[in-house]
C-alpha cells in the first residue's frame, strides 16, 4: 500500500511540475499547449502501463490463491474420505 501511495505521489508531482514548467516557459501559447498535450499523453501512457502491470499482478495473485484453494479443498476431501472409510471399518467390526 505504501508503495502505491508513493507511486501516485511521484506521478502527481511529475505531472504538476511538468504543467507548471510549461506554463512558465517563454514559448508562444500554441507551442506551450502542444507541449502540455504531449506531456499529458506521455504521462497518460505511463499511467496506463502502470495500471496494466498492477492488473497483471492482481490476476497472478488471484490465480495463485485459486490454485492453492483448490489444492486445499482436494486435500480436505481426501482426508474426509479416509475418515469415512475408517469409520465404516469400525462400524463393520461390530456388525
Amino acid at each position: 500500500m505504501a508503495s502505491n501511495k508513493a507511486f501516485w505521489g511521484i506521478v502527481t508531482a511529475a505531472a504538476v511540475g511538468a504543467v507548471i514548467g510549461l506554463l512558465f516557459a517563454p514559448d508562444e501559447g500554441n507551442k506551450t499547449r502542444k507541449k502540455i498535450k504531449k506531456k499529458t499523453n506521455s504521462l497518460a501512457g505511463e499511467l496506463l502501463d502502470a495500471l496494466e502491470k498492477s492488473k497483471e499482478k492482481a490476476v497472478k495473485v488471484a490465480d495463485e490463491a485459486k490454485e492453492n484453494g483448490t489444492q486445499y479443498k482436494d486435500e480436505a476431501i481426501d482426508a474426509a474420505d479416509e475418515y469415512i472409510d475408517d469409520a465404516k471399518k469400525e462400524i463393520n467390526k461390530y456388525n
